[in-house]
């Protein structure tokens, strides 16, 4: 070798060495940086999780977060008695301390209600609470300020005129006692009513604890987002905005930082005082105050109003079918949907006419069943901080949507019909210096506006602006809002619109009926959703009419037309997301909700220095097969259309659109049956499996992964990003597989199997020998999807 070539051979090997060695560095760099910066981002999530709890109200009361429990002390002239009022048995049983029992004559052995032996099952306190209120968002604080009586002395039980009386007194801390009474009273032939009462001024909060047994399922209380088996949690029920985030870490404590509007597991626009459990028990309250259903102890379930009374029913039902029905039977049930809404999906878009009519001829050239086009800027638009939001002066923006009668025609022809959208909320509109009226003004002068203690209208913050709230308790008001349904809304054309909000209503608020908001606030969206009924009503259009809403109480079922989930997140997560809205559906349905859907693609978006959580591709294909085997196919744009992708995305997203809208449409048939079936017995179009599979221990497991569509139909959607199989738990019974007509066999205890689930073909299957089964087939190959 020649000293050149030596020369060029150390030259490379020392190079070799330096490169081998800064290689390595550069290996270790790659290793140290992501540990150094995920230890940074844990600081800092640690560092926001302690001012948020610093800086936020919580829940902090003095009766502890334990149950308030006391024993049972029995008066020596109570005996063992059993009482049979109607078809009812109310019972006490001395042994072991002492227990009340209810029974039914149609199952004399089964205890439909049942006290803890030998521990109280009536408690009452006196509590000051604090609420903190932001944005919808509720943050109760409770100080106990008196004695605790959680000793109950039993001293007589009774037959009055047809009911069942216990009486006693509540032995407090202290040297205080004081008197209650329990009665029980058939109301109709499976629902026994109760009501607990503390005559005691120094009194504010009464308890009632019975027995659960330690492996019951408790399910209910309204659309529960995130887990749908409750035994084990703190139910607390006030509805409220549900939140951004949910729980979903980092987001919610961002959110709360900023607006202290990130909620919790549990916050919700329809929280319901109601549950069904897996032993076949039912129970409900009708008070409207705040309530606490704690469900943590493994052997009871206690219940704390903010009242000295506490109203409810026990309910009595073989299976889950018949305690919806009985419950459904108080709360009013759902109407069929109009006919027209199974015609294809309900496409939200904005932008003005120009933007509507090129979508929508987009989707007609791909062949899309539609049934109406939800435009809810049809009131102009405006921008804010959280994104694209309206002016909440309900008229129609001609400005933003010329020619909108011919826009409303050529839609006609086309086959969709228009929707739009309200809330009850006003905005000053004086500054725009557009024509027409300016509601709020109207409802300020007139007194139409909730009140501040003071007297003045309740401006309520929403994002960047705040608004007036319509008092619905007012006469007046509420004639003046139906004419502005009629003048503004339906003299457009409009076939229906979003009422939106009704969860808001402040704790301090006044209004011009003579209630303390404190106990009507619950029964808002109740008032909210029933005068948007009377305006259908008085139309002369009812069933051809329909309006959705989000916010709802016991009563809301049979007034409103149409639920819809709220406000997801963007995302795959059961705290806020696509899996959340199935978890919803289900637990509403419960509940009465039987007629319930989602936004398609989910809603909330967040685009700013720290976060971006923007609507993908995939989560809009995954949302529209949930949307396409819903009650309703409806899409949203999202508060940041312009961030999300949207169904007009690209080519081949309009094509599976299509598709879905396909689906939904060779389905309607079916759906059109359950709609009937909902309004004559309380059942949901889809249903949790426990609710026809109640000794199946498997079905409990389930929350978001499956559900049924009434008996026939059962539907696994692909929650996840990037799987393309679903594994799927069948019941008992021979089910088909929709897509590619494999019949698998279930014994009792079940079969669990995986099948393929690509995009556009959902895991799907029908009840072979069902009467809905050949008629779905024959319309999905009408419509060339198998």
């Amino acid at each position: 070798m020649s000293g050149f070539q030596r020369s060029i051979a150390d030259d490379h090997g020392v190079r070799a060495t330096l490169f081998s060695v800064n290689s390595r560095r550069r290996r270790r760099s790659r290793f140290v940086w992501p540990i150094l910066i995920g230890v940074l981002a844990a600081l800092l999530l640690l560092g926001l999780l302690v001012v948020r709890a610093w800086l936020l109200p919580r829940y902090n009361d003095k009766f502890g977060d334990a149950p308030l429990l006391g024993h049972l002390e029995i008066d020596r002239k109570v005996q063992a008695a059993s009482f049979r009022i109607g078809q009812f048995v109310v019972a006490f049983v001395p042994d072991q301390g002492g227990q009340v029992v209810v029974t039914h004559q149609s199952e004399p052995q089964r205890r439909i209600w049942e006290s803890v032996p030998g521990m109280s099952f009536v408690a009452a306190t006196y509590g000051h609470e604090k609420v903190d209120e932001s944005r919808g968002s509720f943050f109760f604080s409770d100080k106990a300020t008196g004695s605790l009586c959680a000793t109950q002395r039993l001293e007589q039980i009774s037959e009055v005129a047809g009911t069942v009386q216990l009486s006693g007194t509540l032995r407090c801390t202290g040297a205080g006692s004081a008197p209650y009474k329990l009665v029980f009273a058939p109301l109709t032939q499976n629902q026994l009513g109760f009501e607990l009462r503390i005559d005691d001024d120094d009194l504010n909060r009464v308890f009632l604890t019975f027995a659960s047994a330690k492996d019951e399922k408790v399910f209910g209380f309204g659309e529960q987002f995130t887990h749908f088996d409750l035994k084990g949690r703190r139910v607390p029920i006030w509805v409220q905005e549900q939140g951004i985030g949910r729980g979903l870490q980092p987001i919610t404590t961002a959110v709360d930082l900023v607006a202290r509007s990130g909620g919790s597991w549990h916050t919700s626009y329809v929280s319901i005082p109601h549950f069904i459990t897996s032993t076949q028990r039912s129970l409900m309250t009708e008070n409207y105050e705040y309530q606490i259903f704690d469900l943590r102890t493994p052997d009871r379930i206690q219940v704390r109003v903010y009242s000295r009374t506490l109203k409810g029913r026990i309910l009595y039902g073989r299976t889950p079918a018949d305690l919806i029905r009985e419950y459904t039977e108080y709360s009013g049930r759902m109407r069929p949907l109009p006919d027209w809404v199974h015609e294809g999906a309900i496409v939200g878009v904005q932008g003005g006419t120009e933007r509507v009519l090129t979508l929508v001829d987009k989707l007609t050239k791909e062949g899309a069943p539609l049934s109406a086009v939800w435009l809810q800027d049809w009131v102009g638009q405006r921008k804010t901080s959280f994104g694209k939001q309206l002016w909440w002066n309900w008229q129609l923006d001609r400005a933003r949507y010329p020619e909108w009668e011919a826009m409303q025609r050529k839609l006609q022809f086309q086959g969709a019909r228009i929707l739009t959208y309200v809330n009850p909320f006003f905005v000053d509109v004086s500054n725009l210096g557009r024509p027409g009226r300016n509601l709020f003004a109207e409802a300020r002068d007139r007194g139409y506006l909730v009140r501040e203690p003071n007297g003045q209208p309740y401006m309520i913050p929403n994002t960047d602006f705040s608004a007036g709230m319509l008092d619905v308790t007012n006469p007046e008001a509420r004639k003046w809002w139906k004419d502005i349904i009629r003048t503004e809304v339906l003299a457009t054309g409009a076939s229906g619109w979003m009422a939106d909000f009704g969860e808001a209503l402040p704790y301090d608020a006044h209004m011009q009926a003579d209630v303390a908001a404190r106990a009507f606030h619950n029964q808002y969206p109740e008032e909210w959703a029933q005068l948007n009924r009377e305006a259908i009503r008085e139309s002369g259009r009812e069933d051809e009419l329909l309006f959705f809403t989000r916010s709802g109480y016991r009563k809301s079922p049979g007034q409103s037309t149409l639920f819809w989930l709220g406000d997801q997140l963007v995302t795959w997560d059961v705290y806020d997301g696509l899996k959340s809205a199935v978890v919803g559906m289900l637990s509403g349905g419960v509940s009465g909700f039987s007629l319930n859907h989602s936004d398609a693609g989910g809603y909330t978006t967040i685009v700013n220095s720290l976060s971006r959580v923007t609507r993908s591709r995939e989560l809009l294909w995954r949302w529209l097969e949930l949307s396409a085997l819903s009650p309703v196919m409806r899409t949203h744009e999202g508060n940041r259309p312009d961030d999300n992708f949207q169904i007009d995305g690209d080519p081949e997203t309009l094509r599976h659109f299509a598709r879905c809208a396909k689906i939904y449409k060779a389905w309607a048939a079916y759906r059109k049956q359950l709609c009937v079936q909902a309004a004559e017995t309380g059942m949901p179009v889809a249903r949790h499996l426990a609710l026809h599979y109640p000794t199946d221990p498997n079905v409990y497991a389930l929350s978001f992964e499956e559900y049924l569509l009434g008996e026939d139909l059962l539907v696994a959607p692909i929650t996840d990003p990037g799987v393309v199989t679903a594994k799927v738990y069948l019941p008992e019974g021979v089910w088909v597989h929709v897509f590619s007509g494999r019949s698998f066999a279930a014994p009792k205890t079940g079969l669990r199997i995986e099948v393929p689930a690509p995009p556009g073909q959902p895991a799907l299957f029908y009840r072979q020998g069902s009467a809905m089964s050949e008629p779905l087939m024959r319309s999905l190959m009408e419509q060339r999807l198998l």
